[in-house]
């Protein structure tokens, strides 16, 4: 089964991951066979398995190698993930994801409800037969409510022109950098190490995390919805303001006033304006800069990590990720 081009300079990963997917597909099990081709299109669609990669290379640094359990926590947190795109496409009622349909968009917003729920379950199901202790899966259970925590803080702060930095990354915490931290923290503890070394391998995975989010929303300005994968800009139109915006806000909210406060009526062109207004008034660079302090922050842990050969991996694989255009 393919995964992503990007593995490919990595060629023992690269099989770990394809085997991932192929664990993932084999717990995919719907009556409705249509909904059930549509969570494999979206399991096929070129996500590119970041999280199950974390886990798989934290989980070498433990000495209980275990590579089938290794494969079944980072096909756990890949479903994990991939439900919370599906509810993420229901909120913000988007047509497309990696260039395909969304199941809210195909069916209906009923079934994409029932179609997220069903691979928490999923996600649950792993855990529970391979998870070494409840202690294990308590905390990513935890990590689960940080996450939904994260989204309905967004939803609060939805068309808040005064919305703070503060805010923006308490609310990527959990929506985003939760589930990286999970993965480098039950990769490494389902693999043996202690406790103490789990745990900072939970915040080196918060801190990939928020580089990458910040990163996100940087390409949600700077990238076309073809390259991207989903529509950009859309998050302004829905009253979801990132943190290139933000940046800009803080210097001139009255030059944003006469477009943000059309909220949902904004026209293609308002959009626009606003896009230029982030530029023009730094807010791309500002936020660059942000991303460049959370993977610096990284990047000093994992330097810090023993040296096996995947340290090397992960090292290259968060400072790629700040030059991505993907």
């Amino acid at each position: 089964m393919k995964v992503h081009p990007m593995w490919q300079e990595y060629p023992e990963l690269q099989v770990e991951l394809e085997k991932t997917l192929a664990l993932i597909k084999k717990n995919i099990n719907v009556r409705n066979k249509d909904i059930e081709a549509t969570i494999i299109e979206l399991i096929n669609s070129g996500g590119k398995l970041l999280r199950p990669a974390y886990s798989l290379l934290f989980s070498k640094f433990g000495t209980e190698q275990n590579p089938e359990k290794a494969r079944a926590i980072a096909a756990a947190l890949e479903i994990l993930h991939m439900a919370t795109l599906i509810h993420d496409d229901i909120v913000d009622d988007s047509p497309t994801r990696r260039g395909t349909q969304t199941i809210q968009a195909k069916y209906s917003k009923d079934v994409a409800v029932y179609a997220g729920d069903y691979l928490f379950t999923v996600c649950f199901k792993l855990l529970a037969r391979y998870s070494s202790s409840l202690e294990s899966i308590e905390i990513d259970t935890r990590g689960m409510e940080r996450i939904l925590m994260g989204e309905l803080d967004q939803m609060h702060l939805r068309y808040n022109q005064k919305i703070t930095v503060r805010q923006y990354l308490t609310q990527i915490s959990g929506k985003t950098a939760q589930l990286f931290a999970l993965s480098c923290y039950s990769g490494a503890l389902e693999s043996g190490t202690s406790k103490k070394f789990s745990r900072n391998c939970y915040y080196i995975g918060n801190h990939i995390g928020m580089a990458f989010q910040i990163m996100d929303d940087i390409l949600d300005y700077s990238q076309d919805d073809v390259s991207f994968g989903k529509p950009v800009l859309e998050d302004v139109r829905q009253g979801v303001y990132s943190i290139p915006l933000i940046f800009a806000l803080r210097k001139q909210p009255k030059s944003f006033a006469p477009y943000l406060d059309k909220k949902d009526k904004m026209t293609e062109e308002d959009i626009q304006a606003v896009h230029q207004l982030v530029i023009e008034l730094g807010g791309l660079a500002e936020a660059q800069d942000l991303a460049t302090k959370y993977t610096a922050k990284a990047l000093k842990d994992i330097k810090k990590l023993p040296n096996i050969p995947e340290k090397e991996i992960i090292m290259e694989l968060t400072t790629t990720m700040l030059e991505r255009t993907f």
